[in-house]
């Protein structure tokens, strides 16, 4: 077995995994098939390009996403660095600049020593060097039918989505109004009120406009959490206003009232020239598109900068396939990390990436593999995609749920949700932290990695 490491994937947990071996002392390739091969989603050949939502969810204590963002933050992770230093307004959540971030990671991964970029398409799993497969769910052909030769299962597929932006200059502020919701991050998103009678003709518009037909040979596996605004609005008039278009917390400053519904527009950059809408992933015709966005109070004049789409996803029945040091159970020499293992969400990703670069390192050197701690949230996720049901797998976001739960007597005596998982977040932080200690060298536990 050969000690140069194949990361294959510049995604998010692809550049993750890449810098944690190269940080190790390990000899990296980094293979990116852009922009020699395109992909449906992505738009240029930057690393980590985000081509969703540009939040990376809520940094506030006391939540599981924050718990993740610790993590990485502690364990040096180049993503978190880059999101820290690339952030642009989102009230609680962390958002960043795509642009400026991808740029970021990209320069970073260039300028290190020991990964050689590979502008190339992957096409083979190697039998013998060691590889970590973090394509992400949009893997070539030539990879996936590899795939599906090894794990001898065809059903590596469903649905994701991506919401529309539009321009900045182009929103009525006459009629939406700048806010976060509960006051949480000042005035960080830009909101366009519903009455009853607004809402009820953009619902009837919505669940009657035509959709991109999917191939005829593909059945429809929707991800849950990312439905498409459409399907949504198919499951009751009132779905919307309980999900994307919920109005609590959002009160009208020109009515003291909150909306009958509200659509919430995210910053999507530093110079706050185009907001994204929050939740509105669709896969409408893009005329359909445009005229059901342009019912939305505010947006009667919207400049789309960018439709909302579909695409494939690709996912690993992973239970079958992988151990908890993600690597695969048949094939040692082979990790996989990302959301093709069946995490969702990007900071999920790169908490797959942070590990597998770093088992991979140690993988090449001889070294023992690690399993990040169980209540942990990197271990949570690792823990899900390695043991859980196989039956009907699906992904999954780092959540409460699937983090270690407290002994019956400390939920007893944390009976406040809020209070117990406060609780949970420092004990799995502190935890964490013996953990970077015992198994890295550090100058102190909460500055990362030291050598």
């Amino acid at each position: 077995m050969t000690t140069k490491i194949n990361i294959v994937g510049g995604g998010l947990a692809g550049a993750e995994a890449a810098w944690q071996a190269a940080e190790a002392g390990t000899e990296v390739r980094l293979f990116e098939m852009r922009p020699v091969s395109q992909t449906p989603a992505h738009r240029t050949d930057k690393l980590a390009e985000i081509v969703c939502s540009n939040s990376f969810k809520t940094d506030e204590p006391g939540t599981a996403p924050y718990l993740l963002k610790e993590e990485l933050r502690r364990g040096r992770s180049l993503v978190m660095e880059a999101a820290d230093a690339n952030r642009v307004p989102a009230g609680a959540a962390l958002a960043v600049d795509r642009g400026d971030f991808a740029e970021h990671i990209t320069r970073r991964i260039g300028e290190h020593p020991r990964i050689e970029l590979v502008r190339e398409e992957f096409t083979s799993l190697p039998e013998e060097e060691i590889a970590v497969i973090c394509t992400g769910p949009l893997t070539s052909s030539a990879l996936t039918e590899e795939i599906i030769k090894m794990t001898g299962d065809d059903q590596l597929y469903f649905y994701d989505a991506i919401a529309p932006i539009v321009s900045a200059e182009s929103i009525d502020m006459s009629i939406a109004f700048r806010a976060a919701r509960y006051g949480k991050g000042g005035d960080d998103y830009i909101n366009c009120p519903f009455t009853k009678e607004e809402y009820e003709v953009f619902y009837n518009e919505l669940v009657a406009a035509k959709s991109v037909p999917l191939k005829r040979f593909e059945e429809t596996r929707w991800f849950e959490s990312c439905l498409p605004l459409e399907e949504t609005a198919r499951r009751g008039v009132d779905t919307l206003r309980f999900a994307c278009m919920k109005p609590r917390g959002l009160p009208d400053p020109k009515t003291g009232r909150e909306p009958y519904a509200a659509v919430q527009l995210r910053q999507e950059n530093l110079m706050a020239d185009a907001y994204s809408l929050v939740g509105f992933q669709n896969h409408l015709r893009y005329p359909e598109q445009k005229r059901i966005i342009r019912l939305i109070p505010g947006l009667q004049n919207a400049d789309i900068l960018q439709y909302g789409q579909i695409h494939r996803n690709t996912f690993i029945n992973s239970p079958k396939l992988l151990d908890g040091t993600l690597r695969v159970k048949k094939r040692p020499n082979i990790f996989f990390a990302g959301q093709i293992t069946g995490v969702e969400g990007y900071l999920e990703s790169v908490g797959t990436g942070w590990l597998a670069g770093i088992n991979a390192a140690k993988l090449a050197s001889g070294g023992t593999l690690l399993e990040a701690p169980s209540n942990s949230a990197i271990g949570s996720l690792c823990r899900y995609v390695s043991m859980a049901e196989t039956k009907n797998f699906q992904p999954v976001n780092i959540t409460f749920g699937i983090l270690e739960q407290l002994p019956v007597e400390l939920r007893k005596k944390y009976r406040r949700k809020r209070e117990r998982h406060e609780y949970q977040v420092n004990l799995a932080l502190r935890e964490w932290d013996d953990w970077l200690a015992e198994n890295f060298e550090f100058s102190n536990a909460t500055s990362g990695l030291a050598g």
